[in-house]
Parts: C-alpha cells; sequence; structure tokens
C-alpha cells in the first residue's frame, strides 16, 4: 500500500514533492483543495493531469466558504495582487508586504487538516506538502517549525498518527528547480501563479520566483510560452 498522500497544488514545489513521494512509498493520492483561490480551476486541471500521467488517485476538496471571511488578494478579485519583479525577491521588506497582500487565514493549517484527515480514512501514514526553506523567510507556515507544530497536534487529532512532511522544507527554489529537471517534470502540468488566466502572468511573486530560478539556470527560453507577455 503507498505511505503517501499529498497535497497538490500544482504549483513546482508541490510537483516535486509529488514525484519524490512517487520514489519514496508511492502515491495513495493527491487533494487538491480549492478554497476560493484565483487560480482553483488551473491548480485543479494541472493536478489531476499531473496525476493521470503518473497514475496516481486524484481527489478535489471543496473549501470555498474561506473565501467568504477572508479579504486577502489571494482569494478576493477587488483586489489587486502585488506586482514582483525578480529583483523585489531580494528585498525582505518588501517580502513582507507582499505576503500579507496574499496571506489566506490559517490556509496552510486547514489543508493540512483536511488532508490528515482523508489521510488517516485512507490508511495512509505520510501527508506531503510542498514547503521550502526560501519562502519560509516570509511565510511561517512554510517552515520546519509548522511542520514540528502540526506534527504535534495531528499525534492528538489522529489515532493513527498521520504525521506532516516535506522533502523540500530545507532547499530554496533553485534546489527544487534543479530536482524538477532531474526527474523530467513536465512543466505544462505545472501552476505556478496566483491568477487563473489561461498562462501563468509572469508578475505575482509565484511567477517571480519560478521565473528567476528559470533564468539563473538557462531554462528561462524553455519556460516562456507558459507567461503572458508583462
Amino acid at each position: 500500500m503507498a505511505s503517501n498522500l499529498v497535497l497538490l497544488s500544482a504549483g513546482l514545489d508541490s510537483a516535486v514533492n509529488f514525484l519524490i513521494a512517487m520514489e519514496k512509498g508511492g502515491v495513495g493520492a493527491a487533494v487538491t483543495v480549492d478554497y476560493g483561490q484565483r487560480a482553483a480551476a488551473r491548480e485543479v486541471a494541472k493536478a489531476k493531469a499531473l496525476c493521470d500521467r503518473h497514475g496516481a488517485p486524484h481527489i478535489v476538496l471543496d473549501a470555498g466558504w474561506l473565501a467568504g471571511f477572508s479579504k486577502d488578494a489571494l482569494t478576493t478579485e477587488e483586489r489587486a495582487l502585488p506586482r514582483v519583479a525578480c529583483s523585489d525577491l531580494e528585498d525582505a521588506n518588501l517580502m513582507q508586504k507582499t505576503m500579507r497582500a496574499v496571506w489566506v487565514p490559517n490556509r496552510n493549517g486547514l489543508l493540512v487538516n483536511m488532508g490528515a484527515a482523508v489521510a488517516e480514512a485512507m490508511e495512509v501514514p505520510w501527508l506531503v506538502m510542498g514547503l521550502n526553506a526560501e519562502e519560509a523567510a516570509s511565510f511561517p507556515d512554510n517552515s520546519a517549525g509548522f511542520i514540528e507544530e502540526a506534527n504535534r497536534s495531528l499525534a492528538y487529532s489522529t489515532l493513527s498518527g498521520v504525521q506532516l512532511r516535506s522533502f523540500t522544507i530545507d532547499w530554496d527554489k533553485a534546489r527544487i528547480f534543479e530536482e524538477a529537471l532531474a526527474r523530467g517534470l513536465d512543466f505544462s502540468l505545472v501552476w505556478s501563479c496566483y491568477e487563473g488566466g489561461e498562462l501563468m502572468c509572469g508578475a505575482c511573486e509565484s511567477c517571480a520566483r519560478l521565473q528567476r530560478v528559470a533564468a539563473r539556470s538557462g531554462d528561462s527560453v524553455r519556460l516562456q510560452d507558459f507567461f503572458a507577455e508583462n
């Protein structure tokens, strides 16, 4: 029996964790959560396509009610998303401001608990999430501390002792991108964008992080067809 259930948004981090989980015990299922985010439809479609490619079951869970309470730019169409250039990623103060603009209240906490419920019901011991050290500098729910504290809670809230892990928790985006290339990830199945258009917007923080590592690795040309021109 597969030992992992993966929280799969189809972003670079979750896609790489999905591929590693396939190698390390297999994937019982991948879960994509629609919490009212702008890119929900794109995330669901790309995640399903990635699962289909690798023969893993795909589950979509609805948490759309969250968008009705939050006033963040990620779920509220009336709020403009911060535009971020690759050079802006070096500005820690600016990244704190953009983080607050797109912060969805307790999103990762909610996703972990939804995923853990499915994992326990499916008798899968590990819940896998795409977290990384680079974004942990701005987003506390991307950190190793988040995993540690979540596991303390899961020890009480699941009888089977489901535990959260992330294979990329100590990596930056460059290392994650390298691992994606090494595993032959099809980037047409990736959605690393806050928007939900036909192409990735190329102007949000998530796009900027992918564009930066692609440019540094020399693979920006092969990814440019996936981004809208700005």
